[in-house]
């Protein structure tokens, strides 16, 4: 046993020593919205990376030296590559690596049930290339369980004993793409290893590449974490959401109010209605958690009304353009309705779960005739589960007033707000923009 030990304790030495020293070789499987900033961050402090990615276009663009997204440059990834970054879709090279980073999605199937296919499906991947002295970080949001449920008998499979042999940790992703006051490096990273030494291998990997790295006692610990941060914004945003449509029916400006009460220094923070939840997390990880509380016999009815009321926003902004255009003697069927921005947040081109595609397809479905327009989005992008053969229309006089509606979906600062106000006929705002009442505007 102590021969045993201090064999381990000499696999976690040697790989901290690379870590700190930054002659570790560190592997990050899927190169998106959260593997590439961190491939970015570890290439700029001076380690060798590998990136991983099932999709061959990704790494043929990468390999050229070209970005497709929009806040990270071609140049920040042609310096990566002259750096030494390389990107395959080659898992066996997976056993150059010191450091194997998972940051896969993890979508909801359509039961609205946890999909841990893109976790489960990279980890037998990588399981045969894996070998003793590695640390493995799962970054993707799960349920508490996941990593020592899923993937520790996975890793162990192969004959490695994590906490031995082989090190696994759960560090989840804190991305906010498009805001420019946070980086990967100055966003707080928690971390939770499966055994003591896991956590002093997990420490050690992003010990040099973030500014502070917050230990948890578990890997379980941390996956709640990153579930209790969406949760409160899922939680938060529903309820101002349920505010909305009450102060509506009062004739109130719900956004009057928010402003009025974000004067308060204390005890209150100001969250904004909109028209649906967007992006991988927040519409997402809340029932990953309702999910695996039915387990132990719970039921999360608050989690579970919040996010009943966000997902039915998309369902409330569709009738109030119906009662806008009845107003005018119109009708959805047989009119052109143009949506302003189909990203899920301003100023990104990230289109995962945007409400505004929602809008879209209800909208199509009572016989609108759709165009869109979204600079960061000049074509239509093929989706899963989303179709639409459409080009970005420019925002001229003319094509304004050629639409019988314009529901104003994601409130990019580079729309023309005054052009819109202008020569559109009618405008649904779903976002606040237009602060003062205006003939054309209906507020949504």
């Amino acid at each position: 046993m102590a021969g045993l030990l201090w064999l381990s304790n000499r696999k976690l030495s040697s790989l901290i020593e690379k870590l700190n020293d930054k002659s570790a070789v560190i592997g990050i499987i899927g190169l998106g919205y959260v593997g590439l900033p961190l491939m970015l961050r570890y290439v700029e402090v001076g380690y060798r990376v590998i990136g991983f990615d099932i999709d061959a276009e990704k790494v043929e663009r990468l390999t050229a030296g070209e970005s497709y997204i929009k806040h990270i440059s071609a140049e920040a990834i042609s310096a990566a590559v002259a750096a030494g970054f390389v990107a395959t879709t080659d898992f066996s090279r997976a056993k150059e690596a010191d450091a194997l980073i998972i940051c896969v999605p993890t979508p909801l199937n359509q039961y609205r049930e946890p999909d841990l296919s893109f976790v489960l499906n990279t980890t037998e991947a990588l399981v045969p290339y894996m070998r003793a002295g590695q640390v493995v970080s799962l970054e993707s949001t799960t349920y508490p369980g996941t990593t020592d449920e899923e993937l520790k008998p996975r890793i162990e499979s192969s004959g490695l004993k994590v906490g031995q042999d082989i090190f696994l940790v759960f560090s989840p992703e804190r991305e906010d793409p498009g805001n420019p006051d946070f980086t990967t490096r100055t966003i707080p990273k928690v971390c939770g290893g499966v055994t003591a030494a896991c956590q002093q291998a997990g420490l050690a990997l992003y010990g040099q590449v973030i500014d502070r790295v917050v230990p948890l006692s578990s890997t379980r610990a941390a996956e709640m974490t990153k579930l209790l941060e969406n949760i409160h914004r899922a939680v938060n945003i529903g309820l101002v959401n349920e505010m909305k449509i009450v102060a509506d029916r009062m004739g109130i400006d719900i956004h009057e109010v928010i402003r009025a009460a974000a004067t308060k220094p204390f005890g209150f923070v100001p969250y904004y209605p909109g028209p649906g939840l967007g992006g991988h997390c927040i519409p997402i990880d809340p029932f990953y958690l309702t999910w695996k509380a039915r387990e132990y016999g719970l039921h999360t009815r608050f989690i579970e009304l919040a996010g009943e009321i966000n997902s039915g926003m998309p369902e409330w902004v569709v009738g109030k353009v119906a009662d806008a255009l009845n107003d005018r003697c119109k009708s959805i069927k047989g009119s052109r309705i143009l949506v302003l921005g189909i990203a899920y947040k301003k100023n990104v081109d990230d289109m995962r779960e945007s409400p505004s595609v929602e809008l879209m397809e209800l909208l199509e479905a009572k016989g609108a005739k759709i165009a869109y327009s979204d600079p960061y989005v000049p074509k239509f992008p093929k989706m899963r589960e989303h179709h639409f053969d459409l080009d970005s229309t420019p925002l001229t006089a003319e094509s304004l007033a050629g639409y019988d509606c314009v529901v104003l979906a994601t409130n990019h600062d580079n729309f023309d707000y005054s052009l819109i106000l202008k020569h559109a006929q009618l405008i649904v705002d779903t976002r606040g923009v237009y602060l003062e009442p205006h003939a054309n505007v209906v507020k949504a």
